[in-house]
């Protein structure tokens, strides 16, 4: 373990003691939480407004982007992560899923036509988010390595280039969900669904979690249990427009 990691974990410990001598139910203090840009504002913003109003002691200091943060290092208490972890030290407890789909544009599917099969992809400008793009057939895990000319660290940028045209994107279901409530993109492929994303608190090690970590995660696995994101208007769209909600 490095200097660091222990720093990281004595702090976390005095954090926790001090925790135990506050009433019942006070959090006070700071929460420093990194929170991903793409899907944050729509998926865990709220959540976070929700325990700054039960909490009106506790300042919540959200920094959104979709980078990899050193959460030792830069002085986080704990991030939102979706998707698979990178290996590391931190501990991680997952608390809700997300969901995605490939997609394009009317435009460029007149245009280019859309893939049917994995394979196909490699003929069509892919909107680069990530390096590889999962996709299931049954229980069978397809990956593929998309090849394009445009690239963003950012969904909601890959969205917009992905309704202008420029080619195919794959993408959370939140970030494309208004685009595809109006028909600004379609979802393609249906036949492979994306994966599962499982979303993670992920924290610094320490024998125990601070409590206001604790209690962000009980607050977003509690909204995910009682309102699963976009499933039901998913549906609805799906329904308007002849698809396979995934």
């Amino acid at each position: 373990m490095t200097f660091r990691e222990h720093a990281a974990r004595a702090s976390a410990e005095i954090e926790t003691a001090r925790e135990t001598i506050l009433p019942t139910g006070d959090l006070r203090g700071r929460l420093r939480v990194a929170v991903p840009l793409s899907s944050g504002p729509i998926h865990f913003a709220p959540v976070l407004a929700e325990m700054a109003r039960r909490y009106p002691r506790l300042q919540i200091d959200a920094a959104y982007g979709d980078r990899f943060v050193d959460l030792v290092a830069e002085g986080f208490d704990c991030a939102i992560r979706v998707g698979a972890l990178r290996d590391s030290n931190l501990l991680a407890k997952r608390v809700g899923q997300i969901y995605g789909k490939l997609v394009a544009s009317p435009d460029y599917i007149k245009a280019h036509g859309a893939p049917e099969t994995p394979d196909e992809i490699a003929a069509h400008q892919a909107l680069l988010g990530a390096e590889s793009w999962r996709f299931m057939d049954g229980n069978k895990v397809i990956t593929v390595q998309p090849q394009g000319r445009f690239k963003s660290d950012n969904g909601a940028a890959l969205a917009g280039a992905a309704a202008a045209g420029l080619g195919i994107a794959w993408l959370p279901d939140c970030v494309t969900y208004e685009y595809l409530a109006s028909g600004a993109l379609v979802p393609i492929m249906t036949r492979y669904p994306l994966p599962v994303g499982d979303v993670y608190i992920v924290r610094p090690p320490s024998a125990h979690p601070a409590q206001k970590v604790r209690i962000l995660s009980e607050l977003l696995i509690e909204s995910f249990e009682s309102n699963p994101p976009f499933t039901d208007a998913m549906a609805k769209v799906a329904a308007t427009r002849n698809l396979t909600p995934g």
